[in-house]
């Protein structure tokens, strides 16, 4: 038997969970959709965010001033 983590219940504002079911109501969504389309958008933003954040450090690592570039290079 694989080792899995233990999942912990999930806890949220009453607000929130107000929230869900009103707008379950309004959209015809269950709540568990509107949940899993919510956590979707999330994670793609975040992951589009991390991947913007690693070019940009990327970048810094690797663009050289033209004399950076050019220092200790003989032609």
């Amino acid at each position: 038997m694989e080792n899995q983590p233990t999942l912990k219940p999930l806890k949220l504002k009453s607000e929130t969970i107000e929230n869900l079911y009103t707008f379950s109501e309004i959209l015809k969504k269950s709540p568990e959709q509107i949940l899993e389309d919510a956590l979707n958008a999330y994670f793609a933003e975040v992951q589009k965010q991390f991947m913007e954040k690693n070019m940009m450090d990327e970048n810094a690592q690797t663009n050289l001033s033209y004399e950076e570039f050019w220092d200790g290079v003989d032609l």
